[in-house]
């Protein structure tokens, strides 16, 4: 007798066999995850690395002379002591081993550059160099700094000559000294190898400096240089309290560090200096608030009491650098929340197609899971193995989404923002994989095959229902009353707040409940009127609106909050760009100016209206420092023809007046154009102005505006240039208007004259910023990955009813229905629901707008707004932003609705209904 073992039951594992049954549903699962998660996870990384970048950049437009640490000590820590003790502490190795100790204590709190930090001894006073072959712009000799800085060498390039030495044993008595200049120094003041320049003594006879050498600076923007930017070249200064504006150059003469105890036989006054100066690579703006401490440390606390052991008791220090970090601190601060309001935004209408992606599978598989529930599976156990199917798609998907962030997006924190953007990934995950679950259990609690029949028109939500809904409602909507009132109260929404961030969503959330509770009032009021209808598509399809799923929450509050945030996101770009069109305009007054501390050559403004692109030039005659002279405060005073001006203003739309109110009548007042403060000042009673060459001229001010194209400031005087005296009246300046002037042809006119400035430009350097380019660039890719979302939603909406539809036009066919008629009634049917979204759209991102811009400042990310010339730039509705997206939600319902209906068309009918049958 054979026995035959027992047979074993085999059970094909759950999760292959379901993801092999639905390839494409997985597939398509796991890329939303994926990309998803690497949205999610590269707006931390893509944050860090633009606040770097801001950071530095916003100590490259400081420049060194702002950024650098100064450290000095003058003679009065050596007071009383023998004059060869005072000579010892100005030689090199005095200097050198306090720099090294300084450099090593600042350098563990504040990132410091060894190379171009800088230590050597300087005059503090100009010293008068009188010797007749330097050049003299307006007679006057020009003077000189005697500067020993260490590494010369090293940070230089030798043009002519050799590198000037020190004689043995320099001391204050010593009479001659070598020096090098720079390039740019020699070009101007005549110097050459040679040259024999003397500066006054003290008790003695003066001190000749003999130059040897000319030396090209090899990085004249970095710190050794430009710390003290005499020494890299010469500038122009005037002298004090005098009316002809006389001018005299003042230059550097760059001595060895052996040879600095010859100062002290000067009247320059030498000091000690240790420049401290910034590594900019070495800088990030997450350590922001442990820089500030450093400074505030090196300017009075530890770090100088160590510097202070170190060098002197007298040390003292110097630097604007935390005026730098404030000011990227504040800039930061007010482009934040505008961002985040665009990630939120983002953010919900992700999290809301992530779990309508979930509701769609429980949908899809509604008949199974409800014969799973039928034959015995408990919650635990179904709820249980959708997780572990949708984990298996999940998970990988989200690790993917993350590594293909942290590889995209270089430059960022390794540590922290890998932490960030991972914590993310895992947050985008986990609502993947709970959703289908969640969903799947919520509906199939209870133990039943049949479902009821959705009917939005008719059905009555339940009371759990209405105290949720009731519950949300007054939360979201006391949130936006605590919004308004605070960003009413103060003018600024809470700027530090993420409830600012949070107002898309919020009215979003308030607008989604209230219409989706109002949505079937006019089904009910439009039902019975159409059943009188003789046509069938009208009353079917408006009957087909009713059969939608009561529940239309979550995709009304996703194309609720895309649409607000895309108008918001519109409205907020529009609004930097207007702003920054319209500061650079304002900063230039015109499409162009050429303008000169001098007078203009004769022919110059026929020059340049023949360059291309000129339409016309406006000549101005300016007087920048012109004196009323019963005021303390200098107003600049612009000659103008009244005519053309008149004409510039009203076509820039800056100030337009009456040309004929300016007109010089000859009476003994001319007739002026003044600002607001200026006129508040004055009056209207004539009084006497000092222009800047010594005439003078009596004004009466007849207009007041804001601002005039002449004058970028907000004082100003505008008269008629012929009622000037002849000297005065000669132009200074020309403004420029035209289609696009061409910037190289208007420098060749100018001819090195006068420098051109364009409006072009000027508004490409407002764009020039990482913390406001990489903002907007993150707000635009927040925004634009919100209508796509937006879009999926409504694709996952219209992809719930389609298998549905589709049966219904295959049956409706079998009764008489035209393909015409039935995609009408594709298109009536899901009209309703399309207008309600795009309406519900409109509104609440009017109400956001409306909400929010009382507190929005949009000057820091499209200007500085510390040198703003457009003032405050606050938010507004662009109506392009409004309209366009609600359109697209529309467009995009009708073109979805035809297409099925056309693909419908060319099916079988017998397909569609056995398809129909089945489900």
């Amino acid at each position: 007798m054979t026995v035959r073992p027992p047979k074993r039951r085999v059970s094909a594992p759950w999760v292959r066999t379901r993801l092999r049954s639905a390839p494409g549903a997985a597939a398509a699962l796991a890329v939303l995850v994926a990309v998803t998660a690497f949205l999610a996870a590269a707006l931390p990384l893509t944050a860090d690395r633009y606040g770097d970048a801001g950071l530095r950049r916003a100590l490259e437009t400081a420049g060194p002379d702002r950024t650098t640490v100064q450290l000095y000590t003058s003679l009065a820590d050596v007071a009383g002591l023998p004059r060869d003790e005072w000579e010892a502490e100005l030689r090199p190795e005095a200097l050198r081993g306090p720099h090294a100790e300084i450099v090593a204590s600042a350098g563990r709190s504040l990132p410091l550059d060894p190379d171009q930090s800088s230590h050597g001894v300087r005059t503090t006073k100009r010293l008068v160099a009188p010797d007749p072959w330097l050049a003299r712009p307006d007679g006057l000799p020009p003077q000189f700094f005697l500067v020993a800085q260490d590494g010369l060498a090293d940070h230089a390039r030798l043009r002519e000559g050799r590198l000037p030495k020190a004689p043995d044993a320099v001391t204050a008595a010593t009479r001659t000294v070598e020096a090098a200049v720079s390039a740019e120094t020699a070009r101007t003041l005549n110097i050459g190898v040679g040259s024999v320049l003397h500066v006054p003594g003290v008790e003695r006879a003066p001190l000749a400096v003999r130059v040897t050498g000319i030396v090209a600076p090899r990085a004249p923007r970095e710190a050794y240089w430009s710390t003290t930017p005499v020494l890299r070249g010469p500038h122009l200064a005037t002298v004090p309290d005098d009316p002809q504006r006389s001018t005299f150059w003042v230059g550097a003469l760059l001595l060895p560090p052996d040879a600095a105890p010859a100062m002290l036989g000067t009247e320059g006054q030498p000091e000690r200096y240790w420049h401290l100066a910034p590594s900019r690579s070495a800088v990030h703006g997450h350590d922001l608030a442990r820089l500030k401490s450093a400074v505030a440390s090196l300017e009075a606390g530890p770090l100088l009491q160590r510097a202070r052991a170190a060098a002197s008791p007298t040390l003292e220090a110097d630097t604007s650098l935390d005026d730098v970090f404030t000011q990227y601190t504040e800039q930061r601060s007010a482009i934040g929340p505008l961002v985040a309001v665009a990630v939120f935004g983002t953010g919900t209408v992700a999290a809301v197609v992530l779990l309508m992606a979930g509701g769609l599978a429980a949908d899809r598989r509604r008949a199974e899971l409800a014969l799973l529930r039928a034959r015995g599976g408990s919650l635990r156990g179904v709820a249980g193995r959708l997780l572990a199917e949708t984990a298996v798609v999940a998970v990988p998907a989200a690790a993917l989404g993350l590594a293909a962030a942290v590889l995209t997006v270089r430059g960022a924190r390794p540590s922290y923002a890998v932490a960030a953007a991972g914590a993310v990934a895992v947050a985008v995950a986990l609502l993947a994989c709970a959703a289908l679950p969640l969903r799947a259990v919520a509906a199939h609690r209870a133990v039943r095959v049949h479902t009821a029949r959705g009917d939005i028109a008719s059905a009555r939500p339940s009371r759990r229902r209405t105290v949720a809904e009731l519950t949300l409602l007054a939360l979201a909507a006391g949130a936006v009353v605590a919004l308004r009132t605070r960003g009413t109260a103060d003018g600024t929404a809470a700027s530090g707040d993420h409830l600012v961030s949070l107002a898309p969503v919020l009215v979003g959330m308030i607008a989604a409940l209230v219409l989706v509770r109002l949505y079937p009032l006019p089904l009910r009021g439009l039902a019975r009127p159409a059943g009188r209808l003789r046509g069938v598509v009208g009353p079917l399809s408006l009957a087909r609106a009713s059969r939608t799923s009561g529940s239309a929450v979550l995709p009304l509050l996703a194309l609720l909050t895309a649409l607000t945030t895309a108008a918001f996101g519109g409205s907020v770009l529009s609004g930097v760009a207007d702003a920054r069109d319209r500061a650079a305009l304002l900063a230039v007054g015109a499409d162009a100016r050429v303008e000169s501390l001098r007078p203009l050559p004769s022919g110059l403004a026929d020059r340049v209206r023949r360059a291309p692109g000129v339409r016309d030039v406006t000549a101005l005659s300016i007087a920048h420092h012109a004196h009323p002279t019963d005021g303390r405060l200098p107003v600049p005073v612009a000659g103008v023809d009244p005519a053309g001006y008149a004409a510039l203003a009203r076509d820039t739309d800056i100030g337009a007046f009456d040309r004929n109110a300016l007109r010089a009548t000859g009476s003994a007042a001319l007739p002026a154009l003044a600002s607001p403060s200026v006129a508040d000042q004055y009056g209207t009673r004539p009084f006497p102005v000092r222009l800047d060459d010594g005439d003078v001229v009596t004004v009466r001010i007849v207009e007041v505006r804001e601002r005039t194209p002449a004058v970028a400031g907000q004082e100003f005087l505008v008269v008629d240039r012929a009622g000037l005296p002849a000297r005065s009246a000669r132009p200074t300046a020309l403004l420029v208007t035209g289609d696009h002037p061409d910037a190289a042809a208007l420098r060749r006119a100018a001819g090195g004259t006068a420098p051109v400035q364009l409006r072009a430009e000027e508004l490409a350097g407002y764009v020039d910023s990482p913390l406001r380019s990489g903002a907007e660039r993150v707000y635009t890719a927040a925004v634009a990955a919100g209508a796509g979302y937006a879009v999926l939603a409504l694709l996952l909406t219209l992809l719930r009813a389609a298998p549905e539809r589709a049966a219904l036009l295959a049956r409706l066919r079998t009764m008489g229905l035209t393909r015409a008629q039935g995609r009408r009634l594709l298109v009536l049917e899901s009209l309703p629901q399309a207008l309600l979204a795009a309406a519900g759209g409109v509104l609440t991102a009017w109400a956001t707008i409306r909400l929010l811009s009382p507190g929005i400042d949009l000057t820091t990310i499209a200007v500085n707004a510390s040198s703003s010339p457009a003032g405050r730039v606050v938010l507004r509705t662009d109506p392009v932003a409004l309209l366009v997206p609600a359109a697209a939600v529309v467009a995009l319902t009708v073109g979805t609705a035809v297409a099925q209906a056309w693909w419908t068309g060319r099916r079988g009918s017998v397909r569609e209904l056995r398809a129909g049958d089945a489900r």
